[in-house]
């Protein structure tokens, strides 16, 4: 039986808009894709939520990835406020799950920068029973030892936890420690498999 619901955060509680951000910038929709392919869409982009290397070192990296526009890659990560915005129906939802008896929990791969510059979409975290954000723990999804900390963190029993991510290695990641897992496509989606899992 299903008592604890974890949810991801970036395009399932808030949505992770880092195209329409980077143009919110000035950047045409062109350069918004070309400093995309070089840091957003790369795999160095794991670092900013890993929490290990600096924003300067990081920055770096991106700009190793096309030097030409070097320029623009640093001034498009100066103030990361508005590359991930709420969900109006995270708190209603969360509320709702927890009025009904689940217990709500959050495990997400985020940045401390987001963290920090992005506070308004993560009004929600108050509303739960706790979480766990990658940079404060050094460690990534799909890392098993991740769910692992959750689980031990709150003493949550593996098999009465359904994990919500919209990333399919993500939710493979937790059926792996014993969860169940819905890869999260929209919230009417969700509530249907959370139905057949008995979460009504």
């Amino acid at each position: 039986m299903i008592h604890n619901i974890i949810f991801d955060i970036g395009n399932v509680l808030t949505d992770f808009r880092w195209k329409g951000f980077l143009m919110d910038e000035g950047f045409s929709e062109e350069m918004a894709l070309r400093i995309g392919r070089a840091s957003v869409l790369h795999p160095y982009w794991n670092e900013i939520d890993r929490g290990v290397w600096t924003m300067e070192e990081l920055i770096d990296a991106f700009v190793s990835n096309d030097p030409e526009i070097e320029a623009q890659i640093r001034r498009a990560f100066v103030d990361a406020h508005g590359i991930v915005t709420p969900r109006e129906y995270a708190i209603p939802w969360i509320k709702e799950l927890k009025a009904k008896g689940y217990r709500v929990y959050y495990l997400s791969n985020f940045s401390r920068k987001a963290e920090e510059e992005c506070a308004d979409a993560l009004a929600f975290i108050p509303y739960t029973d706790g979480g766990i954000l990658s940079n404060r723990e050094k460690i990534i999804k799909p890392d098993p030892a991740f769910y692992r900390l959750l689980l031990d963190r709150y003493g949550l029993k593996a098999e009465e936890c359904v994990f919500l991510d919209d990333t399919p290695r993500n939710v493979e990641g937790a059926r792996n420690v014993g969860m169940q897992g819905i890869c999260f496509q929209s919230k009417e989606q969700a509530m249907e498999e959370l139905k057949k899992l008995g979460v009504e």
